[in-house]
């Protein structure tokens, strides 16, 4: 794991002649004013903090001091910085505490002191990934979770704990000995002991590193004997050993095939029940209610009163007692109680704009929120983290589902609350149309992010070919072999130092067709929409009359009514009627130097100052007469809106093509409308306002209407300025 990082940092600090220390080089990074490096350099360093023992004190000073003097950079460099800031002060303090912390969470080992539970979701669909590959990462996948078993687990945390505290006082080699001959009951009690002496030093307001070094040597002491424990503090033993390196286990990965888009709403419900309720229930509303329902009664809004409203007929107790003939107790008896008792509930509690960050702009980075409450007394204990394997139309399937668990959420409140859902995305395009231009056009998204953060682009991008060349190499016969898990330590990699996430805007589609008797379509789209022009008509009397005075020529006379992008947010909007073969709509800027806005303005500010928009490119058809007759030409107008209608004028008829994908295909359109899509508006919110009066209601649902809904893709860094 080790060299596979090192090689892609490499790729980053080319321009060092020499090797040095990680803290050296990132010192120089500052110093020379190499940004680009500071990030992939913090990123390398905590991971090597985190897995090994033989960590001086004066080193996590050095290293500690160097992210405070980051905290004065823009984002992201302050935002990471911060980060790695509060890990390394309790590291300091505490040694082991990050690998503990890390191991038990991944793999789900029972700790009352440290209850938070980590698993990673790989979701790869069949027909856009092919068999082999599949079989290469299932084959990964099994080869790795065979070895971690949780008596392995646990054995590296004791050992792991004792070694980073005690230094080379430690016989690593006796004290694996031991606890490979130790019982799993007597295992699973040094396992409590190291954790509960761990955790209850980390949380002591100014936690002592000799108070832990006591407490740990008094574990190490039950272990191997006193005598063993004495001879380790003289030196000079013959049982002194070589600190054996203690290895950090990837974490716990389930390969799942995407089938539909409920998959992955029941997946996260299966991970949040007991593990003595894993019985999937073919009805997805009963499997609601099995052991989710507690968290939904937590979030109601109201609760009826069962008492008679009159405060002299409450029990005793109820309320504070009055002393009989007082005023107060008089009064009292005259008074009525409200028959709904209204709860007061915190300002943070309407559903967030995204799962794991603030609402924002478009393509805004920020930091995952962690482990907060969103309801009082539910704690989110849980962390989802789903990686998906494919280009961007399996994004786009990703922003379906992702939009269908939002908005059932607003109807049961149970996910949210209780589990912090991070998304990854790692690009992988059939090798048949690896061509330059088939990559670029299904891994737009993927070229955006590497070309906002550079460390993404070194290590996860170009990861597609790699992953193919193994897929391809023929499985060895010989059982004994270990299977080399490269693609398993890029993704551990991944899934563990990529904690920036990118919000990328969905958009929504309603769809009219040429039949009336037909409703309208609600679909959405995240990179890109295509329109082509159908060669078959419909009706006249259907939909919409041919214009009079309309000539025949190629492609269709198409309507255009679009809400003009402008940096002021005024709305300016222009309806347009022009002759066109084709349209596309995209939400992603095709290089860095595009800029969001009608004005211009720096690359370096565009994160900051972009605002949702689309880029529309219409192919239109423009008509000259001269002597010789009447031509056509063809000519390709770009502008940027927000919002947009188009509709066919001349009853021709369009296709529209969502992400890409060619199962999201809607054929016999006349008019569409799209819109960034609204964030769904929770019950809770619903609730809150049928009290407020007609001119507060109608501000408070321009407020939610305001809410656009944001997918957020974890990368390493964000938008690197």
């Amino acid at each position: 794991m080790w060299s596979w990082i090192s090689s892609g940092a490499c790729r980053l600090c080319s321009e060092s002649s020499a090797p040095r220390p990680l803290p050296c080089r990132a010192t120089e990074a500052e110093s020379e004013d190499a940004r680009h490096i500071i990030i992939p350099l913090l990123h390398t360093l905590m991971y090597v903090l985190t897995k090994a023992t033989g960590i001086t004190e004066e080193l996590h000073r050095r290293t500690y001091a160097f992210c405070t003097r980051l905290l004065t950079l823009p984002a992201p460099y302050c935002t990471i910085a911060l980060d790695c800031a509060i890990r390394l002060k309790t590291e300091t303090a505490v040694p082991g505490t990050l690998y503990q912390r890390l191991v038990i969470a991944e793999q789900n080992l029972t700790s009352e002191l440290y209850p938070y539970r980590e698993r990673v979701f790989l979701f790869v669909d069949p027909e856009l990934v092919s068999p082999s590959v599949c079989s290469a990462l299932l084959l990964e996948i099994e080869a790795a979770s065979g070895q971690q078993t949780p008596e392995a687990c646990m054995r590296h945390v004791v050992s792991h704990a004792l070694q980073a505290a005690l230094g080379e006082a430690c016989h690593a080699g006796a004290l694996q000995r031991k606890l490979l001959a130790s019982s799993r009951p007597a295992l699973e009690g040094y396992f409590h002991a190291v954790v509960t002496a761990v955790e209850q030093m980390a949380r002591e307001p100014s936690p002592s590193r000799e108070g832990h070094l006591e407490r740990l040597e008094e574990i190490y002491c039950s272990l191997l004997g006193p005598a063993a424990a004495a001879r380790g503090r003289c030196g000079g033993d013959s049982l002194q050993d070589e600190p054996l390196s203690v290895p950090l286990p990837s974490p716990r990965i389930t390969f799942h095939l995407w089938t539909d888009e409920e998959q992955l709403w029941k997946e996260l419900v299966l991970f949040l029940r007991p593990q003595t309720q894993l019985r999937l229930s073919a009805d997805l509303e009963a499997l609601d209610l099995q052991g989710l329902l507690p968290d939904w009664e937590l979030a109601r809004a109201s609760m009826l009163s069962t008492d008679s409203g009159i405060e002299r007929d409450l029990p005793l107790g109820a309320d504070e007692l009055l002393a009989p003939g007082s005023p107060e107790a008089e009064r009292a008896g005259l008074q009525r109680k409200g028959g709904i008792k209204k709860r007061v509930w915190p300002a943070d509690i309407v559903m967030p704009g995204s799962w794991d960050g603030p609402p924002g702009l478009h393509r805004r980075t920020g930091r995952p929120s962690g482990d907060g409450e969103l309801l009082p007394g539910v704690s989110r204990l849980h962390t989802a983290r789903v990686l998906v394997l494919g280009d961007d139309r399996m994004l786009g399937r990703l922003a379906r589902a992702y939009r269908n668990l939002r908005k059932r959420e607003t109807q049961r409140f149970c996910l949210t609350p209780r589990l912090s859902l991070q998304l990854y995305y790692i690009p992988l395009l059939a090798p048949e149309t690896s061509a330059a231009s088939r990559r670029s056009e299904l891994g737009e998204l993927a070229a955006f992010l590497g070309r906002a953060d550079p460390w993404y682009e070194g290590i996860v991008n170009s990861l597609c070919p790699t992953i193919h060349k193994l897929a391809e190499m023929p499985l060895s016969l010989d059982t004994s072999q270990t299977v080399d898990p490269f693609i398993l330590d890029a993704i551990t990699y991944y899934v563990r130092m990529g904690t920036q996430p990118v919000y990328f805007q969905i958009y929504t589609v309603k769809i009219f067709s040429g039949d009336l008797s037909q409703d309208p379509a609600e679909d959405i789209f995240l990179t890109e929409l295509k329109v082509k022009i159908q060669d078959s008509k419909f009706p006249k009397d259907s939909f919409s009359p041919r214009r009079r005075g309309v000539a025949e020529g190629p492609g269709a006379e198409l309507s255009i009514c679009y809400q003009k992008a402008l940096l002021s947010h005024r709305t300016r909007e222009v309806t347009v009627s022009l002759r066109a073969t084709g349209l596309v709509l995209k939400t992603l800027p095709a290089s860095d130097t595009e800029v969001s806005g009608p004005t211009l303005c720096t690359p370096t500010a565009a994160p900051d100052t972009d605002h949702m928009c689309l880029k529309v490119s219409v192919t239109e058809i423009v008509k000259t007469s001269n002597l010789a007759g009447r031509s056509f030409s063809v000519v390709t107008n770009t502008f940027r809106t927000a919002n947009i209608q188009i509709q066919s004028q001349d009853r021709r008829l369009l296709t529209l093509l969502l992400d890409k994908d060619s199962c999201r295909t809607y054929k016999d359109v006349v008019r569409f409308e799209v819109a960034p899509c609204p964030e769904p508006c929770s019950r809770t919110q619903k609730s809150k306002v049928l009290g407020l009066s007609s001119h507060q209601q109608e501000m408070e649902r321009n407020k939610a209407k305001a809410k656009p809904l944001l997918i957020p893709i974890n990368t390493f860094s964000g938008i690197v300025q």
